[in-house]
């Protein structure tokens, strides 16, 4: 339908909902930011979605994955309420030759669903609130077509649409958020998708719709009702993953802008890797968590920037009600293995998880794990640390949680060279009968190892299998504090002796890993460790030197 311009200008001021000023502003800070990136291409995707009769996409990632960002800048390039062009004029998506064709022309009504009315205790004041807001932004920005204000939003839209010929673009952030609230009953979810349902559905005045979330779609949605999207989600869709976390080269850039902005830098960029890298697209390509890098870059510090205030409880939320299904697992995780599953994201619906798989599912789904080839890990130093914590302090996680509790104790008697502790301590492993300690593989001895000496990772960075001098070494400890604490090289051997280890260690020149590049200061002390474990005599053996 053609659009009828023939209504008074007022129409082209700005509500709160409806062509708000707010996406502007907002995505203009983002592109003055020293470590913005340019994901203006996602447009281009767009332009093609809107011209189809799948026009109604839903794009799900973990938290603080750029979701909000997009919904901004894709609100702010679309809206006939101002002229954008300022920014986007800038950014690669003026290149494509269809970027005049649609900047700035449509309607757009953009929600953010997380924003609650105060003291929010039910689902009606919660609903409320936003059809009273959308309200209010048609009666200002329409007030030529005298419309009945009792009527529903769908139907208010209907005749805007008939009278005006005026299509709106919906752009709709953390749409699931309200599944999560405690006051949330089935009854009032299921109202919830009636009403996206209703506005959105088989509607002529729907341009297109553009939507965000962590969990997909279809899984809240057992019958028909929001059917007509189609999802993309990381570990299951290739397409838009360039849009959401940040590229090897596109970090590669952001650390040249660091090193150009940084006097006194205290980053390096394996640092930004080891930290922060470590998920997957559907495509294979690494993907770094996006706030995290930005914001260890503006604050020249390495830290955990992206997992919520509390420093385990919410990975803990996930394991609590079947501990025992995967204990093992998250042990060998730790210690830096991947372990098959079955990641299926309708299984993360709920807190209700019961099954493994599930339980790696809603994992994945929140980022605390990433999947790749059928096998899901923890991804990176920033959540290895916050796994390590739960280890730690939750008691229920029996063997695990014993030997990390030794795990101070380990590592000072490594330092001084006290391997009767060392022994006595992995002995204790052995005698709480760990359910891994089958030692069939040095896989399993190798995550003994990692918990035994976990709490080293607060003063080192530890890498497994890391390739140095001529071969390959089990463990390389790497101080991040090289005048106070040692170096250490581990070597592990089953049904052989720590000197073997040693003489491997010093055969294959494992040292000079450690000893750094030509021209750097080198570590003060290297320790090199044995440690073996003989199957008959189930004995553990342990020889330090330096």
């Amino acid at each position: 339908m053609e659009k009828n311009k023939n209504y008074p200008q007022e129409v082209r001021n700005m509500g709160f909902y409806l062509d708000s000023a707010a996406p502007k502003t907002l995505y203009r800070s983002q592109v003055k930011s020293p470590y913005f990136v340019d994901k203006s291409m996602i447009l281009k995707e767009l332009f093609n979605v809107m011209e189809t009769e799948s026009k109604h996409i839903c794009i799900t990632r973990p938290r603080r994955f750029g979701k909000t960002v997009m919904t901004n800048m894709i609100a702010s390039f679309f809206t006939d309420a101002q002229d954008s062009s300022d920014i986007f004029d800038h950014l690669k998506i003026a290149k494509d030759d269809d970027y005049k064709t649609y900047l700035n022309q449509y309607k757009v009504i953009q929600i953010n669903f997380s924003e609650m009315p105060d003291e929010c205790e039910d689902y009606k004041k919660y609903i409320r609130r936003i059809n009273k807001l959308l309200k209010e932004d048609l009666k200002e920005l329409y007030p030529q077509l005298k419309l009945d204000y009792e009527d529903t939003i769908k139907d208010l839209l209907r005749k805007i649409y008939e009278r005006t010929g005026d299509e709106f673009i919906f752009v709709f952030d953390e749409w699931d958020y309200i599944f999560h609230e405690w006051f949330m009953t089935d009854r009032d979810k299921d109202e919830y998708l009636t009403f996206l349902s209703t506005l959105l559905k088989d509607q002529p005045y729907v341009k297109m719709t553009y939507m965000t979330g962590i969990l997909p779609i279809e899984k809240y949605s057992s019958g028909s009702k929001l059917n007509m999207f189609i999802e993309y989600t990381m570990a299951t869709e290739e397409k838009f993953s360039d849009a959401f976390g940040f590229t090897d080269s596109e970090v590669d850039e952001l650390f040249k802008r660091y090193q150009r902005n940084t006097q006194k830098q205290n980053l390096t960029r394996e640092d930004l890797r080891i930290w922060y890298d470590g998920y997957h697209t559907k495509s294979g390509e690494r993907m770094y968590n996006p706030r995290s890098v930005v914001v260890a870059l503006t604050n020249n510090n390495l830290g955990n920037y992206w997992t919520n205030s509390g420093p385990y409880d919410e990975i803990y939320s996930y394991i609590e009600h079947n501990v025992d299904d995967v204990r093992d697992d998250i042990a060998l995780m730790v210690s830096g293995e991947a372990v098959p599953a079955r990641v299926r994201e309708y299984a993360a619906v709920s807190m209700n998880l019961s099954t493994r798989d599930e339980i790696f599912s809603a994992m994945v789904v929140y980022g605390f794990l990433t999947y790749e080839n059928g096998k899901v890990s923890i991804p990176n130093k920033e959540l290895m640390d916050r796994f390590g914590e739960m280890l730690q302090k939750e008691s229920s996680m029996g063997y695990v949680y014993q030997l990390a509790k030794h795990s101070r104790k380990m590592l000072e008697a490594t330092i001084h060279g006290d391997t009767k502790t060392m022994e006595k301590i992995l002995e204790y492993a052995h005698n709480t009968e760990v359910p891994i300690l089958s030692y069939n593989h040095e896989v399993e001895l190798a995550a003994i190892v990692n918990l035994v000496y976990l709490s080293a990772r607060d003063y080192y960075r530890v890498e497994r299998e890391d390739k140095a001098g001529t071969g390959f070494v089990d463990f390389i400890f790497y101080p991040y504090n090289k005048e106070e604490y040692p170096g250490i090289i581990l070597e592990l051997k089953i049904d052989s002796t720590p000197q073997e280890a040693i003489a491997q260690i010093n055969n294959k020149k494992y040292e000079l890993r450690l000893k750094g590049k030509l021209g750097e200061k080198e570590l003060g002390q290297i320790l090199k460790v044995g440690i073996s474990y003989n199957k008959k005599t189930k004995s553990h053996q342990c020889k330090v030197e330096v």
